[in-house]
């Protein structure tokens, strides 16, 4: 009877410390933000800076985002820029994975149109929202094309490198097993290759938010985008910084989210890496 109870003390004690743990983990993750805001507020109620009245206390940040949101705006907003993030992103992925498995594959190919990759890379996407609104016009496609464009290359770079990192002597070893090319490209390089994919996918996840700004700069009038610049113009400051925000937790949570996804995912990477 001791004995059981020794056994459930310690399971409470064990659970208490988990608590504990967890309850230590999420303060140091969010003290800095914590610290961030109220150095914001004193700054803005001091009017340390000299143009205060482009500089309002986070706190009226807060109560514009409550409005905001009371009056439904906010969440329509969101769901208007996700739909927009959602389809651009998942157009770049089904770009960017097949295509950069192929130019890691096969060499010839990756030399011909290497080139032509690095130009394309390097355009700035800004630089070419005129050419989009002029071919898909200023409807809901050049958005989802701009989207498209600045969220593929980061999965497409990381999806070569992941192909061409995977170790020579499995594959030779593979070959020697007279293993065919199909079989050898499905269970050996694919597998080896995608950790570098998801990190890839997480990174364009996260920059779609980011050039979901510019895409909704196109003739717009509904998003994050454009509510942000809507009230810039307006002079409705609080509401601005109040959709600034938003956009920086929405990128977060995404990150967050499919960060997760990934340690769950190739944790045997990691205990392979600390072997």
């Amino acid at each position: 009877m001791k004995r059981n109870k020794d056994i459930v003390i310690i399971e409470q004690a064990g659970k208490q410390s988990a608590s504990a743990a967890a309850l230590k983990k999420i303060f140091t993750s969010t003290a800095a933000i914590f610290i961030f805001a109220a150095l914001w507020e004193l700054a803005a109620r001091l009017e340390l800076v000299s143009t205060p009245a482009f500089f309002p206390p986070v706190s009226r940040v807060f109560f514009a985002l409550v409005r905001e949101a009371a009056g439904g705006k906010l969440w329509i907003n969101i769901a208007i820029s996700l739909t927009r993030s959602f389809f651009g992103f998942l157009l770049g992925l089904a770009v960017a994975i097949p295509l950069g498995l192929a130019i890691g594959w096969f060499k010839g190919f990756g030399n011909l149109v290497n080139p032509l990759l690095q130009v394309f890379r390097n355009m700035p996407t800004l630089a070419l929202l005129p050419v989009f609104v002029m071919f898909f016009g200023i409807g809901e496609t050049s958005k989802i094309i701009v989207i498209m464009w600045g969220a593929l290359w980061t999965t497409l770079l990381n999806t070569i490198a992941g192909v061409r990192s995977v170790d020579p002597q499995l594959v030779k070893a593979a070959r020697a097993m007279g293993t065919g090319s199909l079989r050898l490209f499905g269970s050996v390089v694919l597998p080896a290759a995608l950790p570098f994919i998801f990190t890839g996918v997480r990174m364009s996840a996260t920059f779609s938010i980011l050039i979901l700004i510019a895409a909704e700069m196109m003739g717009a009038n509904s998003g994050l985008g454009y509510a942000m610049f809507f009230y810039q113009a307006n002079f409705k400051i609080p509401e601005m910084y109040a959709y600034i925000v938003v956009m920086a937790i929405f990128g977060t949570a995404i990150n967050f989210v499919l960060e997760s996804v990934e340690k769950r995912s190739f944790r045997w990477r990691d205990e392979s890496g600390t072997a």
